[in-house]
């Protein structure tokens, strides 16, 4: 390893001049300025990620509508399921009452009949209800009576509350204690002290359609008198049918039913089972219209018992005509639940969209990035080609245009300051320096020109291998002498064998040759220059210049490759332009790291010979 005079840098930027790739290799203090070579980054708009986002963005909201749509529509078929399933129960109930009662019409008009015709068993099961259904209302009073309760006032609403005509309360003699209202006493009947007298169907007729039902204590010490007109015979007829029909259906148990109630068109309740729900409220459901028939059906979800339920109404139908509501709350959680996992489904193909998508206009963004910094870049190169190309056509010009007029002013010089000195002494001084300008001049617009020829023909290479120690020494001998009078030591630290790469000798010369003169050129006073050559890589050799001079500044590092930036006062500053373009000549690359006032360093990795090296 070389010791050398400053701190080595700590970071460093690889740039392959063919293939314009850079990586970093270390950290570099901040202080410390590094070249980098990288490709130009785009800063044009780019219209198509912009598109491609607009159209997925159109896609996902598509996406979201449809499903939004399908939960919908799901939703629906769902609720559609269950109002169906609730129809069929209704029908159900529907029928069995209506066999209920087309079996208590069929007990009524057996009773009229003269004849005997026997009635099948079911005829008289319903009867058996309203029996005893009127039975618990006269019990109920009769509980009242006992707890000395009773009024007419309170006879008369429970009457007007359960539909009936009239309800009678009667003592041991068969004196009217308590009565909602009076009848005529050609419709009271004969012998109200029977202990159950059913005198509904057989008296019918015969009392102007008034039917009775007396209810004699066991003691004998009272008698309850229940009368029904038409209208009430109809409300209990239909509700016990109704009741049995419901008991039959076994309350929709084991169905997913949690009530179930059946009302009158007066909003009675004929039939219940479950906990029953509260009331409908005006705008919860169209009442009139499922009592009118212009309604199927009417559905709407509520949360019942902290369930989702679906809260359904059917009209139901007797003799043909409507005769009440069924109203149903079915169980929503397997749907609720089907809803679910077709919303999360939905969420995951949505995500699963904007996550392609997002990838998608990602992707696209980094692949024209990439393609329009390969574009910018192809667009530098080409101007710099054309720069090249029309400096080289300016030094093929200057070279024809300018050398011969030079050459004869040269020879004039040289005639003019021997031929033609004054003869004055004083002007003498005055003559040689004169003259010494003149040549100068000459010799710096020649070097000017060779610039420019050399710069156009840097190129066109020869390549064969040579050790790369043997064109370095040639330079050190050849800058040894003058760098020793400005008080610059000029080390070298070789490799033995001297390893070999393919150059043209003669331009690769040139380029190391810039390198180290501006190495020397931005030292001022005494320093030093460190010549190294070493491995780098498999197949690479790096040889680094490294100088103890001004340093740069960024802006400066970033443009020393450029034809066109120059600090020199004198020539054209193409030098490391020059040398910049030999090296990629020779599909090397070329790493710059400097800090001001400490120091440069230029390693420049060329690739090695295949045939190995040579002695």
């Amino acid at each position: 390893m070389v010791d050398f005079p400053f701190e080595l840098p700590m970071m460093r930027i690889v740039v392959h001049p063919q293939s314009n790739r850079w990586y970093e290799e270390t950290m570099t203090p901040p202080e410390k300025i590094v070249w980098k070579d990288r490709p130009p980054q785009g800063s044009r708009p780019f219209l198509q990620p912009i598109a491609v986002a607009i159209v997925c963005a159109v896609f996902i909201c598509l996406i979201l509508i449809m499903g939004i749509m399908d939960l919908r529509r799901l939703d629906k078929t769902l609720v559609g399921i269950l109002e169906n399933r609730a129809v069929g129960i209704v029908e159900v109930v529907q029928r069995l009452a209506q066999e209920n009662l087309n079996n208590l019409v069929q007990a009524s008009q057996q009773k009229r009949k003269s004849t005997f015709v026997p009635v099948a068993a079911e005829a008289f099961s319903p009867q058996k209800l309203l029996i005893n259904a009127l039975a618990q209302l006269a019990e109920e009073v009769d509980n009242h009576w006992k707890k000395d309760r009773l009024s007419e006032d309170y006879l008369r609403k429970y009457a007007d509350e359960k539909g009936l005509l009239m309800i009678a309360v009667m003592n041991r003699k068969g004196q009217c204690v308590f009565q909602s209202r009076s009848l005529p006493p050609e419709l009271v009947p004969d012998n109200p002290s029977a202990k159950i007298t059913m005198e509904l169907f057989d008296q019918l007729e015969q009392r102007n359609k008034i039917g009775f039902i007396a209810l004699r204590r066991k003691d004998g010490s009272g008698t309850i008198v229940i009368a029904l007109d038409p209208a009430g015979l109809r409300f209990w007829a239909t509700k016990v049918s109704v009741e049995k029909a419901l008991q039959e259906l076994g309350g929709g148990k084991g169905q997913g039913i949690s009530y179930f109630m059946i009302t009158d068109t007066h909003g009675k309740i004929l039939a219940s089972a479950g906990r029953l729900p509260e009331k409908w409220k005006p705008a919860d459901m169209h009442v009139t219209e499922l009592l009118a028939g212009n309604r199927r059906v009417e559905s709407r979800k509520v949360a019942y018992l902290e369930k989702p339920m679906l809260d359904i109404a059917i009209p139901i139908y007797l003799n043909r005509q409507v005769m009440g509501i069924a109203r149903i709350g079915l169980e929503r959680e397997s749907t609720e639940k089907i809803l679910d996992e077709n919303g999360e489904n939905i969420a995951i193909f949505m995500g699963l969209t904007m996550l392609i998508a997002f990838m998608s206009m990602w992707v696209l963004y980094m692949n024209q990035n990439r393609h329009l910094a390969g574009i910018i870049s192809m667009e530098r190169k080409l101007e710099k080609a054309e720069r090249l190309s029309a400096l080289g056509q300016l030094a093929a010009g200057v070279a024809h245009e300018i050398r011969n007029p030079l050459n004869a002013i040269s020879m004039a010089s040289q005639r003019l300051k021997r031929d033609f000195v004054p003869a004055d002494e004083s002007k003498t001084n005055d003559f040689q320096t004169i003259t010494g300008v003149i040549r100068d001049e000459i010799r710096r617009l020649n070097g000017i020109i060779e610039e420019f020829l050399t710069f156009s023909r840097s190129r066109r290479l020869d390549l064969r291998e040579y050790p790369v120690t043997e064109v370095l020494q040639k330079i050190v001998n050849l800058l040894d002498e003058e760098v020793r009078e400005q008080g610059i030591a000029l080390e070298t630290h070789w490799m033995e064998p001297s390893p070999v790469i393919p150059m043209d000798m003669d331009k690769l010369q040139q380029a190391l040759l810039n390198f180290i003169k501006n190495a020397v050129e931005s030292i001022s006073g005494a320093g030093k220059v460190t010549l190294t050559v070493e491995p780098e890589k498999k197949g690479w050799i790096n040889v680094r210049i490294v100088d103890t001079g001004c340093g740069m500044t960024a802006e400066e590092i970033e443009r020393i490759f450029n034809p066109e930036y120059t600090t020199k006062e004198k020539g054209l500053g193409l030098g490391l332009p020059l040398s910049h373009e030999i090296i990629r000549g020779h599909g090397g690359e070329i790493r710059v790291t400097s800090q001001k006032e400490v120091g440069t360093t230029f390693e420049i990795l060329l690739p090695a010979a295949k045939t190995g090296n040579r002695t």
